[in-house]
């Protein structure tokens, strides 16, 4: 069975940093489109970084370019979100997630797997 766990969320102070870890077990390919989300009361969830396991180039959203940095630990199937100058628009409920070959998406409905969500809260 497929898990994913997420780790670190919290409180912050905008402009302050945090680091959201997650756990991927039960999936025995190394190769995936690794994806973190966003979603906020009355907005639709959105894709904030997304990679593709074997290599390739990191996608971003412009809202968080620059301030988000997504990295991956293929041996232990670990994905981090590093989040520096935290803003109070990115206060949400993040989500990691999987998306099995062939290719990488955006797009939430592709992702198979998912995380149960992890609050990150930024005051100012």
């Amino acid at each position: 069975q497929v898990r994913m766990v997420e780790s670190g969320g919290g409180s912050v102070q905008a402009g302050g940093s945090l680091t959201l870890s997650c756990a991927l077990s039960g999936y025995t390919h190394d190769s995936y489109c690794a994806g973190w989300f966003r979603e906020s009361p009355g907005k639709r969830r959105e894709a904030v970084a997304r990679v593709w396991t074997r290599g390739g180039s990191s996608y971003y959203a412009d809202a968080v370019k620059g301030r988000f940095t997504f990295s991956h630990d293929r041996a232990t199937k670990t994905l981090i979100l590093q989040m520096n100058n935290l803003e109070r628009d990115d206060a949400s409920t993040y989500y990691c997630a999987a998306r099995i070959p062939p290719y990488c998406s955006s797009d939430d409905q592709d992702y198979n797997y998912w995380g149960h969500g992890i609050e990150v809260t930024v005051s100012s």
